[in-house]
């Protein structure tokens, strides 16, 4: 009999044989043990929506600040965005090739391009409503992008861009799902819009904690119930992230009890259609962030929030808190075991180690 070292193993014991495969995702996963923390930058400013471009990490922040800290130069780049006398808070970011994108939340809402190459500011979208709240901003590509945002009328708000984001498209309410009275969203990360390939999934959170699920890139929409607590203002989803087009993880809570740790986060394996509740009464409380942790094969995750930092290796069954910072609001990846994360006053970049 041959023996294929590596791929297979034959065990012949009372005239039985078993085979045993070793597949990629058992031989090598990495634990992490502990975290190194480098402070990039300190300021009075919150940061809730971070892009890397290369060593290029783009932010987005209150009191109408945007701006990029280059790691390589380990320097800061901030401006402003000067309207009328608004504060305008950005909560949300995202890139093209050559631009950057900022949202601000509330009324108006102002959608704004900004090249990356001269930083020139162009408003491309404003909408004047006084229910106005947008939450989020994704691109499918370079020409193809998408918001979203609380409901003005019986739907999520939702706005798509097809030529590169020049210019954006409200969809109508008759295209979309219909919402529950006190369903909305939250702008707690940038994190209530993921994209993989041409799926894409919205979260919610208020009287409902749903999934909105576009297998097309927002032309159509289904729409799932999540177990995810729910049935109050500011409780429900604030965070989804998905390893790929079946494997994903929703994250939030109650935001009055932010140390409530069950019906907190679930995890689905069918794309977002059901979803089980995971690792009730352990780990963290309210996340605002949830991230996998590439080449993890689906098994890693991080998330930030009120409880710290905290890490699974197990595929969201069990949690680790490796820091305790409950000011950290959205995180996001550039490498397997280096991430770069904002929130309150600071930005800072993590190291993982093993």
């Amino acid at each position: 009999m041959r023996n294929i070292f590596l791929i297979a193993v034959c065990v012949i014991f009372l005239n039985s044989c078993k085979t045993v495969v070793y597949t990629k995702s058992s031989v090598d996963t990495i634990v992490f043990k502990t975290v190194k923390i480098d402070t990039l930058f300190q300021d009075n400013i919150s940061i809730r929506a971070i892009t890397a471009d290369g060593n290029i990490i783009w932010y987005a922040a209150n009191n109408s600040k945007f701006g990029f800290f280059d790691l390589d130069k380990n320097d800061k780049f901030e401006s402003k965005i000067n309207l009328d006398s608004l504060k305008l808070e950005f909560r949300s970011i995202a890139q093209t090739t050559k631009n950057i994108f900022l949202l601000s939340v509330a009324n108006p809402g102002l959608l704004y391009k900004v090249a990356k190459e001269d930083l020139k500011t162009t408003l491309v979208y404003q909408e004047n409503n006084e229910k106005v709240f947008y939450d989020s901003m994704k691109f499918w590509n370079k020409n193809e992008g998408i918001a979203m945002g609380d409901p003005i009328e019986d739907c999520l708000s939702i706005i798509i861009t097809r030529d590169g984001g020049n210019s954006w498209n409200k969809i109508s309410s008759a295209k979309l799902p219909k919402i529950v009275d006190g369903e909305a969203a939250f702008a707690a990360s940038n994190t209530n819009i993921v994209i993989k390939g041409n799926d894409t999934w919205i979260v919610s959170g208020g009287k409902k904690a749903r999934v909105f699920y576009s297998s097309d890139k927002g032309n159509s929409w289904e729409v799932y119930n999540t177990p995810i607590v729910q049935g109050k203002a500011m409780a429900g989803i604030f965070t989804a992230d998905f390893y790929d087009a079946k494997r994903g993880f929703i994250a939030g809570g109650d935001y009055e009890v932010l140390n409530q740790n069950f019906g907190n986060k679930a995890m689905t394996e069918d794309g977002g259609k059901t979803w089980e509740l995971i690792a009730e009464n352990q780990g963290f409380g309210y996340a605002s962030c949830i991230q996998y942790i590439p080449d993890s094969h689906g098994k890693s995750l991080v998330s930030v929030g009120a409880s710290g930092l905290y890490y699974s290796y197990d595929s969201g069954n069990t949690w680790k808190q490796l820091a305790s910072d409950p000011n950290l609001f959205t995180i996001r990846f550039l490498d397997n075991h280096t991430a770069i994360a904002a929130g309150k006053n600071k930005m800072i970049q993590i190291h993982f180690l093993k």
